[in-house]
């Protein structure tokens, strides 16, 4: 029924966008197709789920894909802003199938994926995400962090972003101290990837957008209007946010939200530490979707 994994790029308005899928040959598919979207930080790509979609490359139409500055997508210098990003899922969705699609994805991206779920929901059948967050939920401001103050300096967010994000100590320290709850299971494999993404031509206008704020949005604002039956994984050691604000965010919509699981002993990126065990929470999440009426 499906070829292997097949790389593809398409055009969009923000620039080409890489992404692999399995083409599935027949049409309209007995499962809705399946999108995967990588969350933001320096080097991240659609490797964060390279473990992970392959186990459902056999019964679904499979889309993995890197955004616009990020993976082996086209990095322009443009504008990258919330509503681009939001357009940007829902023009991928449009141009890829015509069907209802169960997007999966985290953090930020996470973010976007809700909002467009609210002004498109025909569009979704469903969502898993782990993790989201808008960065600024509740009312605060990360953009007066030190973080994002420095990476507003002219000149200043150049020097930082090559010295402290586009090298190895600084992909190793921030997967050790962010993204995992145990460094053990950080492999050479992944911060060779990150690195290497992170140090591509051009990767510094979509990281540095991230880095200032300008992709920040306050997603306790969006959840109450959701309608998309959405499925939350939070790591439990999780630092940015922690799970107590998953928990928060979660409450503002017991209807949409049909699950919210914490996953023991992860980090920030369960899909990239414990990718067995989120195959199997993907696995029980589309079983439950695919039995609702």
């Amino acid at each position: 029924m499906f070829d292997c994994l097949q790389s593809r790029t398409l055009t969009t308005a923000m620039g080409e966008v890489a992404y692999v899928t399995n083409e599935f040959s027949t049409t309209p598919y007995a499962r809705p197709p399946l999108f995967f979207w990588h969350g933001f930080g320096g080097g991240s790509s659609r490797y964060e789920w390279s473990a992970v979609y392959p186990a459902f490359a056999a019964a679904y139409p499979l889309f993995a894909l890197d955004l616009p500055g990020w993976g082996v997508s086209e990095h322009r210098d443009q504008s990258y802003t919330v509503a681009a990003y939001v357009d940007h899922l829902l023009e991928c969705l449009g141009q890829l199938t015509a069907e209802p699609a169960v997007v999966i994805t985290s953090s930020l991206t996470a973010a976007f994926a809700i909002q467009g779920a609210i002004a498109h929901p025909q569009r979704f059948c469903g969502l898993i995400l782990t993790c989201p967050t808008g960065l600024s939920d509740f009312g605060q401001d990360y953009r007066q962090t030190p973080l994002a103050q420095i990476a507003r300096q002219p000149y200043v967010d150049i020097a930082f972003y090559r010295l402290g994000v586009a090298n190895v100590l600084s992909v190793q320290s921030f997967m050790a101290n962010q993204q995992f709850a145990r460094p053990s299971r950080i492999s050479p494999e992944m911060v060779a990837t990150y690195t290497e993404v992170a140090q591509s031509a051009g990767a510094e206008f979509a990281a540095l957008a991230f880095v200032r704020g300008d992709l920040c949005c306050d997603l306790s604002r969006f959840l109450p209007h959701l309608t998309v039956p959405t499925y939350i994984v939070w790591g439990e050691q999780a630092k940015l946010p922690p799970v107590a604000v998953g928990q928060r965010l979660a409450q503002l919509n017991p209807d949409a939200i049909r699950a919210f699981d914490v996953m023991p002993g992860v980090g920030l990126t369960p899909q990239l530490e414990c990718p067995a065990v989120m195959i199997g929470w993907i696995d029980r999440y589309l079983g439950q979707l695919l039995a609702s009426p």
